[in-house]
């Protein structure tokens, strides 16, 4: 593909406007229905979404002989995404103001970077573990409200959920280093896997039932814009990046876009705590990548 900087920031900044309403999509979406019922909607949409672009690209029986030469694998990650990291995170967002679970989403990166020591052979340098532990005092600022001496959770439930789905989000992630197919097969096949396991749960919680027209709307809506077409955009800005350090980085606009979001569209006050635990966190990630870029130019 041409390398083209101008259209790789164009749809990188697509994609970080669509993640940035996301958090304001799963609230609303969670005053609708359950978050089981906004997972299994949200994924139905993605799921066609992606297979109907597997179709029209002619790589539909090229994804179905993937899944045939590793059935394990794409079992593996397909239960860990969307199934689990969904309903732990939507469950989190029902618990949680909006500004908060959006917060402790972005630690998953730090989450990455301490699992892939037992689980790539990886080494955790001192930048490392200065990264996590700015990120996570950011953590603790943002659930306490700034009054660490209280130590006084909002939902100390949707806190430890909200840190969960970051594990499960670094640990298919790094099940999926392993994986050399196309990024769409991949996820399309995830959708396949994981679709069935959600109806489970749904039956098995007796929530089987249409979605109103705004919750159906706005699960469509998680589904394209978190799950499907996002991804796309953010896929096609990194292969036409020059500069993909450059481009990557628009991704740290995003929380604070989404803060704008959330106040205006959910009336949540956003707090001073949440933006200074949220810049400890976004420092904390950025150490972190300097630190690998460092790593990456002294090997």
């Amino acid at each position: 593909m041409v390398k083209n900087q101008k259209q790789a920031v164009m749809f990188a900044m697509a994609a970080v406007l669509m993640w940035s309403t996301v958090a304001t999509a799963f609230k609303l979406a969670l005053q609708e229905m359950a978050p089981v019922q906004l997972l299994f909607y949200a994924a139905l949409v993605s799921w066609l979404f992606l297979g109907g672009l597997l179709w029209l690209k002619g790589q539909y029986c090229q994804a179905l002989t993937a899944f045939t030469q590793n059935r394990i694998y794409y079992i593996k990650i397909g239960v860990l995404n969307p199934c689990l990291y969904y309903l732990i995170l939507f469950q989190a967002y029902d618990l949680l103001p909006a500004q908060q679970a959006q917060a402790l989403n972005y630690t998953w990166a730090i989450m990455l970077s301490v699992l892939a020591v037992p689980m790539l052979g990886q080494r955790l340098y001192s930048k490392d573990m200065i990264a996590s532990g700015m990120a996570y005092f950011g953590v603790l600022v943002i659930c306490t409200r700034g009054e660490l001496g209280e130590l006084n959770f909002d939902s100390p439930t949707g806190v430890l959920l909200a840190l969960l789905s970051t594990v499960v989000w670094a640990l298919y992630w790094i099940l999926n280093t392993r994986n050399t197919d196309p990024p769409v097969t991949a996820l399309f096949l995830c959708f396949s896997i994981s679709l069935p396991l959600i109806s489970v749960v749904l039956f098995w919680q007796g929530l089987w039932a249409l979605p109103s027209i705004k919750g159906g709307l706005l699960s469509a809506y998680v589904g394209l814009f978190e799950m499907g077409i996002t991804f796309i955009f953010w896929l096609m800005a990194m292969k036409r990046a020059e500069n993909v350090a450059a481009v990557s980085n628009l991704i740290f606009i995003s929380p604070f876009l989404s803060l704008v979001i959330i106040q205006y569209f959910l009336g949540e006050k956003v707090e001073i705590a949440t933006v200074a635990g949220l810049l400890m966190i976004i420092v904390g990630l950025l150490i972190q990548k300097v630190g690998r870029s460092d790593r990456s130019v002294q090997s």
